[in-house]
């Protein structure tokens, strides 16, 4: 039989827990909560705030990434007003939630809500905790406006009265053009200089350090060429680049991808593409091609079984790629720290947005930019849809290059 939840008073002295095995009691459940919606048809068939908020959760569970973006801020949200401020999500009041910005930017007592292991650890693990520390600015605001849709949506789904964060002060007097986060070609020249300058070239690099540069030309060389994001690069294999003729009877490789939505692509894998791959095939010692079916990851690890690098860890290895290129910018002068802090604040998605922007300053044709990407289905069935494909090929091939100079 399953234990009481325990009281309220009892709630404030345990440590914060994942969601899943959080059990609250009925005056922080939120059944009765003070913004509830009274009157009305609800759209959803939740009765209480964790039901109400994991209905949210389940429209994302097609996109992975997103699904565990928005699960970690609800979770926190979550967890501090019913262990720590003692009230249900759905009582929650402007006041409170400006309270919750501020505990973002400081969430104590540290031992309750700060992983004290630098390493990530598993959600059932009993040191896990909510925060690995304090959320910079730029986190906070994603967080708040994470939140806003929650409480947006769950307005319209009939269960709140009202969305407590709708208050939240506007920016009054004109617009402000909205900023793309692309590296400017100046910026992703560094980037690459950067690549060219690592040890792994020397003759007395080690094994790893050899590994290590190979492994960063090839992550650019993919994210940049193929506008992949890091999640599918992380899901993809070997034998998803494949080779067809062409309406000319030229060869064409292509690399098959599965992206958000779980919707699949063909993306252009170009010459230059290809040759970047057999050279890093190369330095793994396999075949400079893939064969068909082939199970390796696109990106290897160093050392160890064939894994797949998680999305995490391909994060990891371009923000060391990226501070390098900052750090290799700010030995330069003062004039150039504005453009360093660019760079260090760069991320995968900033080379997906780089790699668009680029693709269109060298006038590859729109159509051909969205079906690269991924923002609309592909048919690839048709025969006048497969000559436009040849010819997104062509276009992709002639005009968008990384240009590795050695």
């Amino acid at each position: 039989m399953e234990p009481s939840p325990p009281t309220p008073l009892a709630l404030t002295a345990l440590p914060a827990t994942p969601i899943e095995r959080l059990r609250l009691p009925a005056d922080l459940s939120g059944t009765t909560g003070s913004n509830r919606a009274r009157g009305g048809t609800p759209q959803i068939a939740a009765v209480d705030d964790l039901a109400a908020v994991t209905a949210w959760l389940a429209r994302y569970t097609d996109t992975p990434a997103t699904l565990q973006t928005y699960r970690r801020e609800v979770e926190r949200l979550l967890l501090w007003t019913v262990l720590q401020h003692g009230k249900p999500l759905s009582s929650l009041t402007h006041e409170d939630l400006l309270r919750y910005e501020r505990f973002l930017a400081h969430p104590q007592p540290a031992e309750r809500w700060v992983m004290a292991s630098r390493k990530k650890l598993a959600r059932g693990a009993a040191g896990w905790r909510p925060f690995a520390g304090p959320l910079s600015p730029v986190s906070v605001r994603h967080a708040m406006v994470i939140l806003n849709a929650l409480f947006a949506w769950l307005v319209d789904a009939g269960y709140l009265a009202g969305n407590p964060l709708s208050l939240a002060r506007s920016r009054r007097g004109a617009a402000k053009p909205r900023i793309t986060r692309y590296l400017s070609h100046e910026l992703w020249q560094a980037v690459k200089d950067t690549i060219e300058a690592m040890p792994g070239a020397a003759e007395s690099a080690t094994e790893r350090e050899r590994l290590h540069a190979a492994r960063c030309r090839w992550l650019l060389s993919v994210l940049y060429l193929g506008g992949l994001r890091a999640a599918e690069v992380a899901e993809t294999r070997m034998g998803a680049f494949f080779c067809r003729r062409d309406s000319q009877g030229l060869e064409r490789w292509w690399l098959e991808v599965t992206g958000k939505g779980n919707k699949t692509r063909l993306v252009p894998a170009t010459d230059e593409l290809m040759v970047e791959l057999a050279r890093y095939r190369r330095a793994h010692g396999l075949s400079p091609a893939p064969l068909p079916g082939e199970g390796r990851p696109i990106v290897l690890p160093i050392i160890g079984k064939e894994k797949p690098l998680s999305r995490g860890a391909l994060h990891l290895v371009l923000k060391e790629i990226f501070a390098l290129a900052a750090e290799r910018l700010r030995a330069r002068g003062p004039e150039w720290e504005s453009r360093a802090a660019v760079l260090a604040s760069a991320s995968a998605h900033w080379l997906r947005h780089t790699a668009g922007s680029h693709m269109t300053d060298q006038q590859v044709d729109l159509r051909f930019v969205r079906d690269n990407f991924g923002h609309a289905s592909i048919a690839t069935t048709s025969a006048y849809l497969h000559t436009e494909d040849d010819a997104r090929h062509e276009a992709t091939q002639e005009r968008h290059r990384i240009g590795w100079t050695r």
